[in-house]
C-alpha cells in the first residue's frame, strides 16, 4: 500500500518527508516479537535503522503469528503532520477536484495523508493515466 501511495499520489518524496535517519530505534517490544518470529521459522530482515522486518518475499506463516500474537506491539500513533504540510495537502487536494478529479480526498487532518482505501484502484490508476496535466499543475515539480 505505501509503494501505491507513493507511485499514485506522491505522498512521498518532499523535501519535509521523514528519512530513515529520523527514524527510532526499535523498541524492546518490536525486536521480541520479531525475535519470536524468527525462533518460529519466519526470515527477518533489517531496515536502514536497524529496526527488524519480515520477508515479504517469503510466504505468510500463519502459525508463527499465532504463536507470536501476544508479543506483537501496538501499532505506531500517527505522527502529527506539521501545519504547512498539512495546507500544502489540502491545496493540493482542492486543486485536483478543481482540475476535474472529483474523487480525490481530503487529507488526513492530523497527518496530512491521502486514504487510499476510500476509492477503487481503478480510480487511483486513471489519476496517473487521465489527469497527468491536472497532477502537474496542482503538485509542481515533485
Amino acid at each position: 500500500m505505501l509503494l501505491l501511495c507513493i507511485s499514485l499520489t506522491g505522498c512521498g518524496g518532499g523535501d519535509n518527508e521523514p528519512r530513515s535517519s529520523d527514524s527510532p530505534p526499535p523498541t524492546a517490544e518490536e525486536i521480541a516479537y520479531y525475535d519470536c518470529l524468527k525462533k518460529q521459522g519466519v526470515e527477518i530482515v533489517y531496515t536502514d535503522y536497524g529496526a527488524p522486518r519480515e520477508n515479504k518475499d517469503k510466504p505468510w506463516n500463519e502459525e508463527a503469528h499465532k504463536a507470536c500474537a501476544s508479543l506483537q506491539p501496538p501499532p505506531p500513533k500517527p505522527q502529527q503532520a506539521g501545519a504547512e504540510r498539512l495546507a500544502a495537502a489540502r491545496k493540493e487536494s482542492a486543486c485536483l477536484r478543481a482540475e476535474g478529479v472529483s474523487w480525490y480526498p481530503d487529507p488526513d487532518p492530523i497527518t496530512a495523508e491521502i486514504d487510499q482505501t476510500k476509492n477503487t484502484l481503478e480510480e487511483w490508476a486513471s489519476l496517473k493515466r487521465d489527469h497527468v496535466e491536472a497532477l502537474r499543475k496542482c503538485r509542481g515539480d515533485r
